[in-house]
């Protein structure tokens, strides 16, 4: 069955629960569909957030970089002007990978527009949660320490530097650095009220997360040990940076990267002209949009983001909306889905998730449609990508059925058919579950959905169910469904089925 033709040339490519859903593996496919058209793509745009959205495409790990790295025919990087990106981490990503062959540098292009974040803001995210744990007494937020919070907060504050300063003469940025560092140690100091031994752990800390980070690069010889060693910009006093220090090492890191450094939004508009398709990769998910989401983060994390990070006019664009078969959230989120301890695809599963920026173990549970519903609702998309239907398979202790959760209950016995915004109301409820029969087969080399067992394309048809049921609680379904355009069922590029049935033949099969 041939695939439906994308409504426009501008793709977003989002996440709708909480981040961790793939959506690094959905540009090589979208590539690979538009390849021999007139309609190619030339541009992938890193859209938002910073160095803790990893996103991981053909095997690569990304935190910065677009997943288009993988695709050496896609002609433009580019970086737009909602990321926070610190030069040294880009050049931490870029070079391994020219090291193995990609061509990342030559086709990057960063918005002058685009913020720059440095040690700083990681050492502000790190004091901001020792506040709150050692200070306020409450629960961390799970940082990943990469400092985005800290780079966000001086966009609104109106303190913030950009790459277009890497375009200026040196004691420009020096004066802009110093000050930045001299607000910085003064708030860790006086307002989180960080101990002179925790700000000298800080940069022990620092250190080696790096050097684990990046231990596959210190191995290979492209970096160093010393590269990523943080210690070598602690002052000679608690409270204190060596700013020679940083200023030098900031402003090389900046200045190798001065001819990627331009106008992503004539860019994007050009290739527009040509006929030429531009995708907007998201880091996060609907539901950590700063302003919406009721787990935050700092930045905008679906659909309306790509125009203001592009910096064009809002136009037609088609949304991919990106879920895995189950759920995972990592922080401190309410999880309502979240599975019991001894329930054993928990177990399994968990020895599958972590973190592709930070490592950390994910918390894992069953499907939430109303999530999803919500986002579809509200935020819209036309398509949608379901990962990892494989990972539920039986094995060894695993021979269950599985759950969709369709609605939330309060405790009187009231339902939800959407999510609560308030979040106090949210924490307080419990999921309304559907189940569906597990399958014994190995599904991984599975390409056709008529070939998927009988009771993994139910329970496919059942997470498409759910979703539409959320979404249109209520009203009449409107005459264009959503369409699922693509199922992963394993982590290799291959590993996908893409003969998926109409919506509403789904839908009867639910």
């Amino acid at each position: 069955m041939a695939l439906p033709p994308f409504s426009c040339q501008l793709i977003a490519d989002v996440g709708i629960s909480l981040g961790d859903e793939g959506k690094g593996r959905l540009i090589p496919e979208i590539v690979e569909e538009l390849r021999a058209t007139p309609g190619r793509v030339t541009v992938v745009l890193k859209v938002n957030g910073g160095a803790n959205a990893g996103h991981t495409a053909a095997g690569v790990k990304l935190n910065l970089l677009p997943s288009g790295v993988v695709e050496r025919e896609i002609t433009h990087l580019a970086i737009g002007s909602g990321v926070v990106a610190d030069p040294r981490k880009i050049l931490w990503e870029a070079t391994p990978l020219e090291a193995k062959g990609y061509s990342v540098l030559d086709r990057l292009l960063i918005d002058e527009r685009t913020m720059t974040s440095d040690l700083t803001h990681r050492l502000l995210d790190l004091a901001e949660e020792d506040y709150r744990v050692n200070v306020l007494k409450e629960e961390s937020r799970g940082s990943t320490g990469r400092g985005i919070s800290a780079a966000y907060n001086e966009e609104t504050g109106h303190w913030q530097m950009y790459f277009s300063d890497f375009l200026a003469g040196p004691n420009f940025f020096a004066r802009k650095l110093a000050q930045r560092a001299d607000r910085a140690c003064r708030m860790i100091q006086h307002v989180y009220r960080v101990s002179e031994s925790t700000w000298h752990g800080f940069f022990d800390r620092l250190s080696e997360a790096e050097k684990r980070a990046n231990a596959e690069t210190i191995a290979s010889g492209v970096f160093g040990a010393e590269e990523f060693d943080f210690s070598r910009f602690r002052g000679k006093r608690p409270f204190e940076l060596d700013l020679d220090c940083l200023t030098s090492v900031y402003w090389k890191a900046g200045t190798a990267l001065r001819k990627n450094v331009g106008e992503v939004r004539e860019r994007v508009l050009s290739e527009l002209r040509l006929g030429h398709t531009v995708i907007g990769e998201f880091g996060q998910a609907y539901w950590l949009d700063k302003r919406h989401g009721f787990s935050p983060t700092s930045s905008h994390t679906f659909t309306p983001e790509f125009f203001e990070s592009a910096n064009i006019p809002v136009q037609p664009i088609h949304t991919f909306g990106v879920a895995k078969a189950y759920d995972t959230k990592v922080g401190t989120h309410t999880f309502l889905t979240e599975m019991e301890e001894s329930e054993p695809l928990g177990v399994k599963l968990k020895k599958l998730e972590f973190g592709t920026s930070t490592g950390r173990q994910r918390m894992v549970g069953w499907y939430d449609a109303v999530e999803k519903g919500d986002a579809l609702r509200y935020g819209g998309f036309q398509d949608l990508m379901i990962n990892k239907l494989d990972a539920l398979s039986w094995s060894g202790d695993w021979k269950g059925s599985l759950r969709v959760c369709t609605a939330y209950e309060a405790a009187d016995g009231r339902r939800y058919a959407h999510v609560p915004r308030n979040e106090a109301v949210r924490k307080a409820l419990r999921p309304v579950f559907t189940s569906y029969p597990g399958w014994p087969e190995d599904i991984s080399g599975v390409r056709r959905f008529a070939d998927l067992p009988g009771n993994a394309r139910r329970y496919v048809a059942g997470m498409m169910k759910g979703i539409l049921d959320v979404a249109y609680a209520g009203e009449p379904r409107p005459a264009v469904l959503p369409n699922l355009r693509y199922l992963g069922v394993g982590p290799g590029p291959s590993q996908i089925v893409k003969d998926l049935p109409a919506t509403e033949e789904l839908l009867r099969l639910a």
